[in-house]
């Protein structure tokens, strides 16, 4: 017995050695943050003159200087010598951490070294957004800052009060970021609301004893993006794109992800459908439309673009939407559908030997009218953008953007 006892506790050793050892050989990358501005162009009163909530961000990353001051700002270090930092923390146990989702990954700040260790090299934004509520915003955010704090680090000296001193730690945190943001002219929402606290927690692989409290969406206004894109234009002058949206049950993925991207790359556009008025989605969100199919001029427009959702049946056989698909084509504009939209352009007749993608349900339909079906997210063939469904209205968008503003 004595020599499988000693068998069995080996063996726990080496495995335990090889499990430290496959660690060791996946070291997690640090970001080197570059030192925090301590002086700026913008006064304390300003800071609070200019926060406001903004919830719709251009689609646009932002810069490493500026995720590093918002670090700061939330859990800097202000004295080395005790190790102060930006936002107070009762008997300074600071039980809050921060993480910061981007379109690179997953990274927790460690504010002694002011670096960011990369804990996740997937973006989440997307996990982040169907856990919480304001789902646009932290989606579309340049950066998601999760806010998460340990009761427990609070508990051993505060006790029954450690929870509220975990939470206002988090408010001092929270707003620090928000001025923060304000200053370098970056639209900001706090949200503090989650469908799913445990799906947050799982997707930021949060430890053990530590809760999500506040995701703070930060990144570049739609405003600021269409601003700088016409900047870029100057000269070419701006591009315009009239959306079709059904009079009901529209896709709401297809139809705001892909004004977003035309928003933040400068182009105007127009909304356009049977009626005029407040349009209501699949899932009861709304958009209005200000002009009518049947007044829609091709020559008015550098882009024509169908979007998706079951309402969209109504243009299938519609001669109107058929004839302005026949335009776009001969007048040499962008034409652009999505999820069950291409079924408007093959029932057109515009799709012959053309490369074609959209939902697998309109695949028969696309390949009796001639088209090369390929089934990828997005197909790009003279001049004829098509994407397969909403998980694809951004690359969508964006495909559709470029080729207007030669990106």
């Amino acid at each position: 017995m004595k020599r499988f006892a000693i068998l069995g506790i080996a063996l726990v050793c080496f495995a335990s050695l090889c499990l430290g050892q496959r660690r060791s050989r996946t070291p997690q990358k640090i970001v080197r943050l570059t030192k925090p501005t301590l002086t700026g162009t913008v006064s304390f009163e300003e800071a609070l003159a200019k926060r406001r909530s903004v919830r719709l961000f251009a689609n646009k990353p932002l810069e490493s200087e500026q995720i590093g001051q918002l670090a700061w700002a939330g859990q800097g270090i202000t004295e080395k010598q005790r190790g102060l930092r930006t936002a107070p923390s009762a008997g300074e146990t600071y039980p809050i951490e921060l993480y910061f989702a981007t379109e690179e990954g997953l990274f927790v700040y460690r504010p002694a070294e002011h670096s960011l260790e990369q804990t996740s090299d997937k973006d989440i934004r997307t996990s982040l957004a169907t856990a919480a509520s304001m789902q646009d915003s932290v989606a579309m955010a340049g950066c998601d800052i999760i806010v998460a704090g340990s009761v427990r680090k609070l508990s051993t000296q505060f006790r029954n009060k450690a929870r509220t001193f975990m939470l206002l730690e988090a408010g001092h945190v929270a707003q620090n970021i928000l001025l923060q943001a304000a200053c370098l002219d970056l639209g900001s929402v706090p949200v503090g609301v989650f469908t799913s606290a445990k799906q947050v927690s799982r997707a930021c692989r949060l430890p053990a004893g530590f809760e999500p409290l506040y995701i703070i969406c930060v990144g570049h206004t739609i405003d600021q993006a269409a601003a700088e894109a016409s900047t870029n234009q100057e000269g070419t002058g701006v591009k315009k794109a009239a959306l079709i949206v059904a009079s009901q049950n529209f896709s709401e993925e297809e139809f705001f992800e892909t004004k977003r991207a035309l928003d933040a790359a400068g182009v105007q556009t127009v909304i356009a459908s049977t009626r005029i008025g407040i349009l209501r989605g699949m899932l009861g969100r709304i958009t209005e439309a200000n002009i009518l199919v049947g007044q829609l001029s091709v020559d008015d427009y550098d882009a024509i673009i169908f979007l998706g959702g079951p309402g969209a049946v109504e243009y299938v056989a519609n001669p109107v939407a058929l004839n302005l698909a026949r335009e776009a084509v001969r007048n040499r504009r962008i034409l652009a559908a999505i999820g069950t939209a291409p079924t408007i352009l093959a029932n057109a007749g515009v799709l012959m030997g053309v490369r074609t993608t959209s939902l697998l349900s309109e695949r028969n339909i696309l390949i009796l009218a001639g088209a090369l079906y390929t089934g990828m997210s997005v197909e790009e063939d003279r001049m004829i953008i098509t994407g397969r469904d909403s998980g694809a209205a951004m690359q969508f968008g964006r495909n559709i953007a470029n080729a207007l503003v030669g990106k």
